[in-house]
């Protein structure tokens, strides 16, 4: 253990190797400043054009055919170098500590990204990863980004060697996006997005997320990338195909997916779209927050009108206190360490410094003096901007971060992770603008999909009968609550109008006038035969037979009655059992009256044996037989399945029809068949007695009045079944009214003329002469 602890320390006396290793092709664009802790950013600032490499001889930098600076980018840098500069001018935070920097361009490209990170892992002078001599470069984090591709690359190196990273968040600011096209109802729209590795995590991870809330794309294009110099004719014919796709699209919001270098090719392609008709401020461009409005120095003329009110998320910013002092102080003669300040200069005040290429010379020369604030914001911002002030932020949570750590006497460390910063959207129009495939289904029709085009394409259909919607792009149409229809353009509901035959309706009135003014007549003509009782053509026609169909016709007028009004549960239950009781007292006493004149003729016959027949037991016995049946048959009715008070909803669309369901309509149609029954046997008995002597001719009066009331109650069977709400209840009452009215009529004006009009034929010598009823004088 003593020789080995002795072998140790001896060797950490050896004096460091030199080691010539380094990169072949180094990065050229860094800036550097030592510190006891050093804070790290991989950023991209310059666009390199470069040859592709043959691998037919080591690279070198004699592949690079041009340098592109996107000036903008350059306060990223500032906003980094301000941030240290305040940190260590502070002495409350991390005292006796100073902090440094080490800034290295990525050149947009991955290949430089991942040796940008190996750099970091190496020490100052040697590109050796891993090698523990020399000086080292002490990285305590590193600030990737805003460019995501960056961030993504640049991870896969340092995460092996737990190299704590802060880049942009963007999921929250996908799901900005989202919900800003749910709330304008911009379902149908185009795509277009960077061609490298986060364009393809944004097609994996974001857009199914999008499809899921209804969100459908008309195409998804990939914005061209120029790789190498060689490559530009190729780019310029993908920028003029992707043109030719956004203007010729029927969406109208396009979503770009991009980063910082985005703008530039956006532009571009916006130039091609004006070879085509197709006005691109119809359009909503919604951009990503990595893009910022930043330009290549060689566009320093143009603007930013050409995306004419486009939407793009915000981030967050600030404005520090010192931070437009610093810029002024900023001087590319004074400034060696910093390697983007003098290419910086040059694009953005189209000078040159004097150790410039012969061809250079006829430039101006760049003085030192030139002041940013005069710069367009197109190259240059001297406010910063809320990706430079994310970075500002990011230095200043590390700082505070290692002042936890050398503060903090335990060995427990707290892992603290940032969820990124709160996005705010920028509206800029007053009219909202719409992006759908189709029109919107309004609120009356429903959509349906059509076969063979992406699920945001749909047609309408008007809602069916009893259906409507009250939204827009609705997928079903629902049906009105019980008790309300749809309005004629379906798109609310109305309460449906309760209908019954009242004693208010024209109809009812007219039926219930008509019920009354036929039985006062009854009325009448039972006093008249009451009035009239002894004389003899009252006595030759069974007087209490025929005063008790006198009474069961009144009664039957009456009873029509109980169809009128709204139905109650006591005018249900009495209104067809009193009606078909009635009408078989009735329809029994003709039955009666018939059969008794032909008995009575068969009886005067010599030698008959039917005289012992005759008299009023046989006439009650056929009259409350007969009403039995009927009585029972109701009975059975009311006790297995009585009517009740119903509501018919659905019968007419826009009312409520109030009747009284019968319960059984088995029984209601028995009781109207043997009421037929009953008149058909009446009228075949009648039909009998035709050729009986003229003394006897009443039978041919009752023949007449069944044959009426039997093509009344036939004709009733279709009619009624036809009919449907009041109307059915109308046509039973007129039934009832008009096969009364027919027996009334028929069986008693003839007698009434005689005992009114025409006395002197009212007695027993005119009756035995077997004189004719006649009706004419």
């Amino acid at each position: 253990m003593i020789v080995l602890a002795v072998v140790l320390y001896g060797q950490r006396k050896i004096p460091l190797a030199k080691c010539p290793i380094k990169a072949s092709v180094p990065i050229l664009h860094k800036y550097y400043q030592p510190g006891d802790f050093i804070i790290a950013s991989i950023t991209s600032q310059v666009y390199i054009f470069s040859s592709p490499v043959t691998f037919q001889k080591p690279p070198s930098d004699e592949t690079f055919d041009g340098l592109l600076m996107f000036t903008q980018n350059y306060q990223h840098i500032l906003a980094l170098v301000y941030a240290v500069k305040e940190l260590n001018e502070n002495t409350q935070l991390l005292p006796n500590v100073s902090l440094g920097f080490h800034i290295l361009n990525s050149y947009f490209l991955a290949r430089w990204t991942y040796l940008a990170s190996m750099e970091l892992l190496t020490t100052q002078n040697k590109f050796i990863p891993n090698y523990k001599c020399d000086i080292q470069n002490n990285v305590v984090g590193v600030i990737g980004g805003p460019t995501s591709e960056v961030c993504l690359h640049m991870t896969n190196i340092l995460s092996a060697y737990k190299i704590p990273q802060i880049f942009p968040n963007e999921t929250h600011h996908y799901l900005g996006i989202l919900e800003l096209l749910l709330h304008f109802r911009w379902i149908w729209i185009g795509v277009i997005i960077s061609d490298d590795d986060n364009g393809d995590g944004f097609v994996q991870h974001v857009l199914p997320l999008y499809s899921q809330k209804g969100i459908c794309m008309e195409f998804l294009e990939t914005m061209p990338k120029i790789t190498f110099s060689s490559n530009i004719a190729k780019s310029a014919t993908e920028w003029f195909a992707t043109s030719r796709i956004v203007t010729g699209s029927t969406a109208n919001t396009v979503i770009i997916q991009g980063e910082i270098h985005t703008m530039s090719v956006l532009r571009t392609i916006f130039q091609f779209s004006q070879f085509y008709e197709v006005r691109i401020e119809s359009r909503v461009w919604i951009m990503t927050a990595q893009m910022e409005f930043a330009s290549p120095g060689f566009l320093r003329d143009c603007d930013i009108h050409f995306l004419h009110g486009s939407l793009s998320f915000a981030v967050h910013t600030n404005f520090p206190s010192g931070f437009q002092k610093f810029l002024k102080e900023r001087n590319p003669l004074s400034e060696n360490k910093d390697n983007f300040i003098r290419i910086f200069w040059k694009n953005v005040f189209n000078c040159d410094f004097s150790n410039s290429t012969p061809e250079e010379k006829d430039e101006e020369i760049c003085t030192g003096e030139e002041k940013l604030e005069t710069l367009p914001v197109t190259l240059f911002d001297t406010r910063m901007s809320g990706h430079s002030y994310s970075i500002y932020n990011a230095v200043y949570i590390m700082a505070h971060a290692l002042y936890a750590i050398t503060s903090s006497k335990s060995k427990e460390r707290t892992k603290i992770k940032n969820m990124g910063q709160k996005y705010l959207p920028e509206e800029a129009w007053q009219k909202i603008p719409h992006s759908l495939c189709n029109d919107n289904c309004y609120s009356g029709s429903s959509r349906t999909k059509i076969e063979g085009k992406p699920f945001c394409c749909y047609e309408c259909l008007p809602c069916p009968e009893g259906k409507i919607t009250t939204q827009n792009d609705m997928d079903d149409c629902l049906p009105c609550p019980e008790g309300q229809y749809p309005n004629n353009n379906h798109n609310s509901c109305l309460p449906k109008h309760t209908i019954f035959l009242s004693y208010e309706d024209p109809l009812g009135i007219s039926l219930a006038t008509a019920a009354i003014v036929f039985a006062c007549i009854a009325t009448v003509v039972l006093g008249i035969f009451i009035k009239y009782q002894d004389t003899p053509i009252v006595k030759a026609n069974n007087r209490n037979i025929t005063y008790l169909l006198l009474i069961s016709l009144v009664l039957s007028f009456l009873c029509s009655l109980l169809f009128i009004g709204k139905p109650e549960k006591m005018s249900c239950l009495l209104r067809q059992t009193a009606f078909g009781i009635v009408f078989s007292v009735a329809i029994s006493c003709i039955l009666a009256k018939t059969t008794i004149v032909i008995l009575v003729f068969m009886a005067s016959m010599p030698g008959s044996k039917l005289r012992k027949w005759l008299g009023k037991p046989l006439d009650n016995f056929i009259v409350v037989s007969c009403s039995l049946i009927q009585v029972t048959v109701c009975t059975v009715w009311l006790v297995t399945s009585p009517p009740y008070p119903d509501a018919d909803m659905n019968l007419v669309a826009d009312e409520i029809i109030l009747g009284c369901n019968e319960g059984s309509t088995v029984m209601f149609y028995c009781v109207l068949l043997y009421l037929v029954f009953l008149a058909i046997v009446g009228f075949s008995v009648a039909f009998q007695a035709r050729h009986l002597p003229d003394s006897f001719n009443e039978t041919k009066f009752i023949s007449f009045s069944l044959l009426w009331f039997c093509n009344v109650w036939l004709s009733f069977f279709p009619t009624y079944l036809s009919t449907k709400g009041k109307y059915m209840v109308a046509v039973e009452i007129f039934s009832i009214l008009s096969s009364s009215a027919g027996l009334l009529g028929c069986i008693f004006f003839p007698k009434c003329f005689v005992i009114v009009l025409r006395p002197n034929l009212n007695n027993k010598k005119q009756l035995m002469k077997g004189k004719k009823y006649s009706i004419i004088p």
